[in-house]
């Protein structure tokens, strides 16, 4: 009995003196860093990376998704650039998003799954995209709607004074320049607005009913200063908010008729767009003389024989990426290919050439479909990020 005593005394000791641990959870890993040192580590993490990490436990995700480590890898450019999609697949009613994975090469639905309004004007800003205007029963809508890349969520920006569709959006010096898509129902006070991002606010744009362009069909920014623009009588306009009072002044006329030359984006100071049959185009700024991207034949031999490219644009490698439907006409099969360019003189003069980095599927519906339920082209809009 003393012995016993004894030993339960002992073991009451060691109690009391902290040496029982069986208890007591561990405290290991990154929770058991400072958070200064763990926010450290993980803006060199990649955002997939993160994702991952995130799923393990509810500390990690805390960690993981901390607005202190974005804001962090914002300011220390760490940011990796997503290429999002939005794709009108019919019979839906209205377009979906889609991102591009970077690692398998495949288009993922966004979730929660965000659907856009036909008719919507996109802009890419840093941190996310506006969406703007549209239609819905047929008719202009005011709203604005803007995309964080960060957080993927959304966020209603305030309404614009004016219901738009298919209107014609640009970022000028830091500020949301909206043309046109306002029917019947406009004159030269109301037919533009800006959007000041930093007092969320819109305001008309005046611009002179006898030099602005008639339904623009094309744009781009040159400089971040200067906004170019095509409008379906051919006629080529610049603008610049800088010069008073602001107005469209005539450059002359493209050499191709409406349609021929779509999907402007601005490359290492040439323009690009896609052409018919495959072909993708480039010319100076100012001159608008396309010429063909040579380098390309056994893309346009192997996969565009059939089917021309549906959409082109820019990402953030400054690598054009194109998509085009190759489905049969039983089924949809979204496919993509991303082309790194060289300029080259050659005898003939400058020569720009692609190189094709990629290509491959990235979307397929397994199920039959109909033509009616094929993308439509001129409502499949790629951005990115």
């Amino acid at each position: 009995m003393k012995s016993m005593k004894r030993r339960s005394g002992t073991i009451q000791g060691c109690s009391q003196l902290g040496l029982r641990k069986e208890n007591k959870t561990k405290v290991c890993g990154l929770t058991s860093l400072p958070v200064d040192v763990v926010t450290n580590c993980l803006v060199h993490v990649s955002r997939f990376d993160l994702a991952a990490l995130a799923m393990t436990s509810k500390a990690h995700r805390s960690l993981a998704t901390s607005p202190f480590l974005w804001d962090l890898r914002w300011r220390m450019k760490r940011i990796e650039p997503s290429y999002y999609v939005c794709l009108h697949i019919f019979p839906d009613s209205v377009p979906r998003w889609f991102i591009l994975h970077p690692v398998q090469r495949q288009l993922k639905p966004l979730l929660p799954l965000w659907c856009t309004e036909s008719g919507s004007s996109f802009m890419v800003v840093d941190w996310g995209i506006f969406i703007i205007g549209g239609l819905v029963n047929g008719k202009p809508i005011s709203n604005v709607t803007m995309f964080d890349c960060f957080e993927h969520a959304w966020y209603k920006i305030p309404p614009m004074k004016m219901a738009r569709a298919f209107a014609s959006a640009n970022v000028i010096d830091g500020k949301l320049y909206v043309f046109g898509g306002c029917g019947d129902d406009v004159d030269s006070s109301n037919w533009a607005e800006v959007y000041n991002p930093r007092t969320y606010t819109w305001d008309f744009l005046c611009v002179p009913t006898t030099t602005r362009p008639k339904n623009i069909k094309q744009s781009v920014v040159i400089g971040k200063k200067k906004v170019y623009v095509v409008d379906e009588d051919r006629q080529i306009f610049s603008f610049s908010p800088s010069k008073l009072p602001p107005m469209f002044v005539s450059c002359g006329k493209t050499d191709s008729k409406p349609g021929d030359r779509d999907d402007w984006c601005l490359i290492g100071g040439f323009l690009f767009s896609r052409g018919a049959r495959g072909t993708i185009l480039w010319c100076l700024p100012e001159e608008f003389d396309w010429k063909e991207v040579k380098g390309l034949e056994e893309l346009q031999q192997q996969q565009l024989v059939e089917y021309d490219i549906t959409k082109l644009s820019t990402n953030y490698a400054s690598n054009i990426v194109i998509f085009w439907n190759a489905g049969a006409t039983e089924s949809l099969e979204l496919w993509s290919a991303e082309i790194s360019l060289t300029q080259i003189e050659a005898s003939q003069g400058l020569e720009i050439r692609g190189k094709i980095e990629w290509s491959g599927s990235v979307y397929k519906l397994d199920y039959p479909l109909s033509e009616s339920n094929r993308v439509k082209n001129d409502e499949c809009l790629y951005l990115f990020n």
